[in-house]
């Protein structure tokens, strides 16, 4: 199997709960607490160790927040490195209202990160040995960080002959597109934010997202649709792929489940469809757990052997 990098510039730990009612004015009694680590590649490393895999998570942390979160990582046997960071990590908070079900999420700011700090994170990446066959930043950047910094690891990821794997948004993934990347995924609404057209119609979509990979800035264009699928695009065919039907329990860490399915496969050198649909039963897997928890390996491989069954 090829190696794996996962790369969080804005970790967390999440901390979920429950509670009978949400509402406002009154003490709200909360129940069922748990902690998790949290933050886009972290996550991504998590479901890959999830469905069997062996990945390495690399993010700034600092203080208290980022001492438990290095400890809750341990505990999940993460292989981990850490950058201690002068400002303290944050906490998220995730409170599930048991009468109706719903969630409600509130991530904090992240903890800002000084110029000395992602500089190192640069040059730890360039000069690790190994070199990753893969390299996947997931996530927003905090504060601080300059919006090129995604495009500065598309160039290190061509510097060390990695392929390198983005999901993130609004201008620092405009940034790195500039630069080149091997993989992007995106929901269909950071898709639109990307090419700056609120399309819907699927032939406009492929045709954009064609134009992104004809000009060299992603080999592969992977764009959830939620329900509605999941579209697989390169430079001269694409592929629309159902969502499996599952039961929703919570929709926490699907996208990043679906990017650890995805990389994991492509790092056991399978091909990009079989890839694309173990990622998508992997996110599925994922809705189907409560609150915060991931994707399960069970479930995973179920959704997939249902998934390839189809198509023979």
């Amino acid at each position: 199997m090829k190696s794996i990098i996962t790369l969080t510039m804005n970790p967390t730990v999440d901390q979920s709960s429950t509670t009978p009612i949400v509402t406002n004015e009154k003490k709200l009694r909360c129940s069922n607490i748990r902690y998790d680590p949290g933050g886009g590649g972290i996550n991504v490393t998590r479901a890959i160790n999830k469905l069997g895999g062996k990945s390495k998570a690399f993010y700034p942390a600092g203080g208290q927040i980022g001492n438990l979160l290095e400890e809750l990582l341990k505990r999940e046997k993460i292989d981990q490195v850490r950058f201690i960071i002068k400002e303290a990590t944050r906490l998220n908070i995730h409170i599930i209202e048991e009468t109706s079900d719903k969630q409600y999420r509130f991530n904090m700011p992240g903890a800002p990160i000084q110029e000395n700090e992602w500089q190192h994170i640069l040059t730890s990446i360039r000069e690790f040995i190994p070199s990753p066959d893969y390299l996947v930043a997931s996530g927003s950047l905090p504060p601080n960080v300059p919006e090129d910094f995604y495009r500065r690891i598309a160039a290190l990821s061509k510097e060390i002959s990695c392929k390198f794997i983005l999901d993130t948004t609004n201008e620092p993934l405009k940034q790195a597109l500039n630069e080149g990347v091997y993989l992007l995924k995106p929901n269909l609404y950071e898709f639109q934010q990307l090419i700056g057209d609120s399309v819907q119609n699927e032939t406009k979509i492929i045709h954009e997202a064609q134009q992104i990979i004809q000009s060299n800035q992603c080999k592969y264009l992977i764009i959830s649709l939620g329900k509605d699928g999941t579209f697989l695009i390169t430079k001269d065919n694409y592929k629309h792929i159902t969502s499996p039907f599952v039961p929703i329990k919570s929709r926490v860490g699907a996208g990043d489940c679906m990017v650890g399915g995805i990389t994991l496969m492509l790092a056991k050198e399978k091909s990009i469809e079989e890839a694309v649909r173990y990622g998508i039963s992997a996110g599925a897997a994922a809705v189907m757990t409560p609150g915060t928890e991931l994707c399960r390996l069970e479930d995973t491989e179920r959704i997939y052997a249902s998934m390839m069954n189809a198509i023979i």
